[in-house]
């Protein structure tokens, strides 16, 4: 089998979800094209450089809709004989984009893919293309759905985390992010927007607080206790579900939950032999990928199965992974995470993690391996492993150790 390693791998800073945010104005497949331009210019890739563009998004409706890769493709500088694919697997649609572009290369099905996601959470609003494990009764009453949110809880209530667990972890992701920030550990992969006129419009993360502290957060009412106990009454689905659960203990809020915000990022994966015709020098292998499926309701504990699935499958241990970067898409994902593996804090999203920064739904995959291998280089560690958690209960996961 042929080995897939990672070439290159760039993001946009993350803009505030909303109306005031800095990205607002800026497109889907406009967001895109600058991520595939940024590729393209910097691993001087011309003509059929790449077998394809594979492309994640959570929201595939609107302006996300039909096959967004591929108009991303015809808005770059990219040769349009380069085609592109949509996929996706909710919040692990980015990852699953480069895990799905390492395994083709792996196969021999073309020598190197671009491979990322975009999600603008401000103009394409999460949950407007409609699913039917939320939407269509027959399907949620059989099989007990609640919103993530209360998923989130569930999670908290069954594995004993506290209020006082999730708002610590979301400081320290706040800490982190700032610092990484300040130290310019995001330097090599973030790349600044620009407007048509070449000036830019973003630069850095726009989401994070730094200032939070646990008095700020102590603050904060929790944000979905109304919809668990009022109404509709999520609660008693779970407990229906769940029955030696006395109660849900609601912990969770806006921050200890990941940020909406709006970016895209991508990854340049190839063969030994694309690097050696194109000229470029290999950061990391692709060493192993794997999803899985999980309790639907519960849902967001994806993260601990595919870690288990992925160590099995390519013979490794806890113990042989560097770092993580586990998705902070609610505080209790990553504290279930380090309690299943009893994993030091200090090796896991060692900058701080989407609490902080924010989660753009499809790009977010591709977002934390990229990080993941700059803080390899930066830290001269070997082996990291990335994993989330994806909604309607699956999970995904990627290995890479560096060349």
């Amino acid at each position: 089998m042929t080995d897939a390693f990672i070439y290159d791998a760039v993001r946009t800073p993350r803009g505030k979800g909303r109306r005031e945010g800095a990205l607002h104005e800026v497109t889907s497949v406009r967001l895109s094209a600058v991520v595939l331009d940024a590729l393209k210019a910097r691993n001087a890739l011309e003509g059929h450089a790449v077998e394809d563009v594979i492309w994640g998004n959570a929201t595939q409706v609107g302006e996300q809709g039909g096959c967004l890769a591929r108009s991303a493709v015809l808005a770059s500088g990219l040769d349009q004989s380069i085609p592109g694919l949509s996929i996706n697997r909710f919040c692990a649609s980015g990852m699953e984009a480069v895990n799905l572009a390492a395994n083709q290369v792996r196969g021999g099905a073309g020598a190197a893919y671009i491979a990322g996601g975009v999600e603008m959470m401000g103009r394409v609003a999460m949950g407007s293309d409609g699913a039917a494990i939320a939407v269509d009764p027959s399907l949620a009453m059989g099989r007990y759905f609640v919103p993530q949110g209360i998923s989130a809880d569930i999670i908290a209530t069954e594995y004993g985390f506290s209020r006082d667990d999730a708002d610590a972890l979301a400081v320290e992701s706040q800490k982190r992010a700032a610092a990484a920030w300040g130290e310019d550990r995001f330097a090599r992969s973030v790349i600044t927007v620009k407007d048509q006129n070449g000036l830019p419009i973003l630069e850095h993360d726009e989401y994070m607080r730094p200032g939070t502290d646990m008095q700020a957060l102590g603050a904060l009412k929790p944000a979905f206790k109304d919809m668990g106990e009022v109404m509709p009454g999520f609660d008693k689905v779970a407990l229906m579900k769940y029955p030696h659960l006395e109660r849900i203990n609601h912990i969770h809020h806006a921050g200890n939950s990941s940020g909406i915000v709006d970016g895209a990022a991508g990854v340049l994966i190839g063969s030994r032999a694309f690097g050696e015709e194109h000229g470029l020098k290999p950061r990391a292998r692709i060493r192993g990928t794997a999803k899985i499926g999980t309790d639907p309701t519960i849902m967001l504990t994806g993260p601990v199965p595919v870690t288990e699935k992925i160590l099995a499958d390519n013979g490794m241990a806890i113990s042989d992974i560097d770092l993580f970067e586990v998705n902070e898409a609610f505080a209790s994902v990553v504290l279930r995470f380090m309690q299943a593996f009893d994993v030091d804090d200090g090796k896991v999203n060692v900058n701080g993690g989407a609490i902080a920064m924010g989660h753009p739904l499809g790009a977010t995959g591709a977002i934390i391996i990229g990080t993941l291998l700059d803080e390899l280089e930066r830290s001269d560690k070997e082996t990291g492993l990335a994993t989330l958690c994806v909604a309607s209960g699956m999970g995904a996961a990627t290995i890479i150790e560096r060349v």
